[in-house]
């Protein structure tokens, strides 16, 4: 199973997971704990056009910290509750110590039409608002069961989930069952287009989407509680070189490469349009009641926007909402649920921050909302700052006192906060699809590395496209949060191309460090060598220039004409150390990540290999066409 959209929900405490755990690892053995005090059942739940879910309800016999009444905990999935009428007891709920231990009747759900669960299934189901049968109507109808058939319950109800059970946690709480005290949606998808798992900045994110649907994620026939066969595998670890000789998006949407309708939806929909606005749950996060904490990772390669999605949606349209919280931490998708997270790929954070979390705050915010522990609550916004290595608490995110300036592309490489001078300078390179800049120094392996997202960039400024822009040493810290908004002046010889910008932390040449690297490293240096000079990718995003005035109406580009690409990457929370640099890299390719864009003009859903041509693509830094990168910097008096 991939840990991809909401796998992690039931990973992080089943035997897969647990293998990969040490043989004394707390969670392994709450969970052996638990289910040595907890009766396992099944039901079959009704909802109100008849069609019947299937729950599996582990409910504590004796042993735990608190005595009953017991809260309801709920995590929804499509990937299957597992062990239909078995005898493991694996609770595919939560591997949280704290939790497990204290008590709670913790309920797993196979959604609408998947595996053991009656229906037909949708992807991201679209939310009637109160019109139809939808996730909310779901939820609210296996509660009201729940509370009336399961015993020994206090009538207080929490969700949570991870990826696809963070988008169910979120959409199960629009007009939400007033028991439902507190909900978790945790790296959640929200709208799968937009920044999520299928698209970024409208180019598609091949690797990690056709990894997932051709091998693992199929339509199936319901009900069904076993496994059917794959029918794909990849032929080669090196994706670099597959998906080059698959050529085109049309050959993996096809039986070669194990495509399936789901896949095919993904990648024909290659606009935003009716399809991808109606699976948008984030404009529909009206009748929100309880406690809401968002969670996420700063280096989640998956679904990484949806935290911040769902934080800023509620506090729009459910003020009324118990409570509405964002925790980020840096973590990997789900790293928060089964990890110490002390450290990702090279990269160390100074502390066991996973092992904080589950204790400090997931646990506490359940503890509180559905048994009445005291607690001091959490503040607005609790994130992991990165490069310094510390837990900050704002009162709104981004920051209050946050101020928007802009790092300007500078001729000579240069990079600084004022806007350059010369009437013309500008810089180019020939993006060539044949042979495409690669997002990692080495892409083996079906799924993608997690460790990319704050890998070392140095292996980029070896080819040719790719042009790089880096400040002097700082003379200071500088601090930034929220969102890193690209600002470029550009011009191509195509008709269409893509733009990745990456912002990146440079270490000092004489970098020092004690942190010793991890036991299954193959750096054969010294860390404190290695790191010297080390470019720590901070954030990276893709944007197709033909969706420059609108996701919708997509526009070619007049070739050899100057045009604006303005964008908006994902939210950070980084410090720079004084002594280090800045970097801007800047690039037309990101593969196999990002699909191929063949830097014509057209549907790249049905791109032919003639259509692929090369493009010499301009990044102008001149007084009257600046480019630059705004962030938002926060005051170091703090």
């Amino acid at each position: 199973m991939r840990l991809w959209r909401g796998g992690l929900a039931l990973v992080a405490v089943s035997s897969m997971g647990m293998a990969q755990q040490p043989a004394s690892d707390p969670a392994r053995e709450a969970v052996t704990f638990f289910s040595a005090h907890a009766d396992k059942h099944e039901y079959r739940i009704p909802m109100r056009d008849g069609a019947k879910m299937y729950v599996k309800v582990w409910a504590p016999k004796d042993g735990f910290t608190d005595k009953g009444p017991y809260p309801i905990l709920i995590t929804k999935t499509p990937y299957s509750c597992g062990d239909y009428g078995g005898t493991k007891e694996i609770p595919h709920v939560t591997a949280n110590p704290a939790l497990l231990r204290s008590g709670y009747i913790l309920v797993c759900e196979d959604v609408r039409g998947r595996w053991a669960s009656e229906g037909t299934w949708q992807e991201m189901t679209p939310s009637h608002d109160g019109k139809g049968i939808d996730e909310s109507t779901d939820m609210s109808d296996t509660v009201d069961w729940l509370l009336k058939n399961v015993p020994n319950n206090n009538g207080r109800v929490g969700i949570m989930g991870i990826s696809y059970g963070g988008f169910y946690t979120a959409a199960s709480i629009v007009d939400s069952n007033p028991a439902i005290k507190a909900a978790s949606p945790q790296a959640p998808i929200i709208d799968l287009w937009m920044g999520d798992d299928a698209y970024h900045g409208g180019a598609f994110m091949l690797s990690a989407n056709h990894s997932f649907y051709a091998p693992f994620f199929r339509p199936q026939t319901t009900p069904m509680t076993k496994p059917e066969p794959p029918t794909f595998d990849f032929p080669t670890q090196d994706m670099y070189q597959y998906y080059l000789r698959m050529g085109t998006i049309a050959n993996l949407d096809s039986p070669a490469g194990g495509t399936n309708a789901y896949f095919h939806d993904q990648v024909t929909h290659t606009a935003y349009g009716p399809y991808w606005q109606a699976r948008d749950i984030g404009s529909h996060m009206h009748g929100v009641k309880a406690a809401v904490m968002n969670v996420g990772g700063w280096f989640d390669a998956e679904d990484l926007a949806g935290p911040v999605h769902v934080f800023h949606s509620i506090a729009k349209q459910s003020p009324e909402a118990a409570a509405n919280t964002l925790v980020e931490g840096p973590w990997v998708h789900g790293g928060w649920a089964r990890s110490d997270g002390s450290r990702l790929g090279d990269i160390a954070f100074g502390a066991k921050t996973g092992v904080f979390y589950r204790e400090q705050i997931e646990a506490p915010f359940f503890e509180h909302y559905l048994k009445d522990k005291p607690w001091d609550g959490l503040p607005k916004a609790y994130v992991f700052e990165t490069g310094s290595n510390v837990w900050r608490k704002y009162a709104a995110w981004p920051p209050q006192g946050a101020v928007a300036k802009t790092l300007y592309f500078q001729p000579g490489g240069g990079l600084a906060w004022s806007a350059p001078k010369e009437k013309v300078s500008s810089d180019s390179y020939v993006s060539d699809p044949a042979h495409p800049v690669p997002f990692t120094a080495y892409v083996t392996g079906a799924d993608v590395p997690q460790r990319y997202m704050d890998d070392d960039q140095r292996f980029a400024l070896t080819r040719g496209d790719v042009i790089a822009y880096e400040t002097e040493p700082l003379t200071e810290d500088i601090t930034i949060a929220g969102p890193v908004s690209p600002r470029l002046k550009i011009a191509s010889t195509g008709t269409d191309s893509d733009f990745v910008v990456k912002l990146i932390d440079v270490f000092p040449e004489d970098y020092k460090t004690n942190e010793e690297l991890p036991v299954n490293s193959k750096r054969s240096q010294a860390p404190e060598i290695f790191l010297q000079g080390y470019q720590m990718l901070v954030r990276g995003e893709p944007f197709r220039a033909k969706y420059r005035d609108s996701w919708t109406e997509p526009k070619a580009l007049t070739p050899g004409k100057v045009a604006t690409v303005n964008f908006t990457m994902q939210d950070v929370n980084h410090t720079f150390l004084k002594g280090h640099r800045i970097m801007v890299q800047v690039q037309s390719s990101w593969f196999p990540l990002v699909d191929r864009n063949p830097q014509t003009f057209m549907d790249i859903s049905k791109a032919k290999p003639s259509d692929f041509v090369k493009a010499t693509e301009t990044v102008y830094h001149q007084s009257d066409a600046a480019s630059g990168v705004e962030v938002l910097v926060l005051p170091q008096t703090r």
